[in-house]
């Protein structure tokens, strides 16, 4: 028979900081994302997600699922680690997304959607690249959206429409901030303005009972 670990109440106080953590989330501010990314689309624009560490294979995933179930046409510059890399080595990593952006044609028709735990902030030497990235976007009238946390930093200063993961619990900000990134863009996903084609399971229907 298993038994409780001595660190039970660590996870059970995780989980509680979470479920916290979702009831102070704006809805309003999701909703602002949504149909901000949706106009974005449907004016057939292109999306480029952002993200490093962690944020970085976020912004994979919803890349997937922004295109084959949003219809979005959408990339990410961490999806190609040979120009990635090849950049970082020849002009340095805080211009590394902006140029990818500017090789990529960023337009005003198109959008940037950030993953960021605080949301880039240059005079501290952290993100500097997505600074960049969003300076970019400004220049050329692209539209900026992100999921960040902490005070939100220049994403949340700048974005047309951002939701903030709020800073609840300093002991564990990265942790909560990029595990419900990854709900609030699969909320985003799912969302009736946003979801035109259906997930593989739900499509199937009920699993019969046996």
């Amino acid at each position: 028979m298993a038994t409780m670990s001595k660190d039970a109440s660590f996870t059970e106080t995780f989980l509680t900081e979470a479920a916290a953590l979702i009831r102070a989330l704006d809805p309003a501010d999701i909703e602002r994302v949504a149909t901000g990314l949706a106009e974005v689309r449907d004016r057939g624009g292109r999306l480029f997600i952002l993200g490093v560490g962690g944020s970085a294979g976020h912004a994979s995933h919803a890349v997937n699922d922004f295109r084959k179930l949003c219809g979005f046409e959408a990339y990410t510059p961490t999806d190609n680690v040979s120009e990635l890399t090849a950049r970082v080595n020849d002009e340095g990593w805080d211009t590394t997304f902006k140029e990818w952006l500017r090789g990529s044609r960023l337009s005003q028709l198109d959008a940037l959607l950030v993953f960021s735990v605080g949301g880039g902030d240059r005079e501290r030497g952290v993100s500097a690249n997505l600074v960049a990235a969003i300076e970019l976007a400004q220049e050329v009238g692209a539209a900026v959206f992100g999921i960040v946390g902490r005070d939100g930093g220049f994403t949340r200063l700048s974005a047309n429409a951002s939701v903030l993961i709020p800073p609840l619990y300093s002991e564990r900000v990265t942790p909560h901030t990029e595990g419900l990134c990854a709900v609030v863009w699969h909320l985003l996903v799912s969302h009736p303005v946003l979801q035109r084609n259906p997930t593989k399971w739900e499509s199937m229907g009920k699993v019969p009972s046996r």
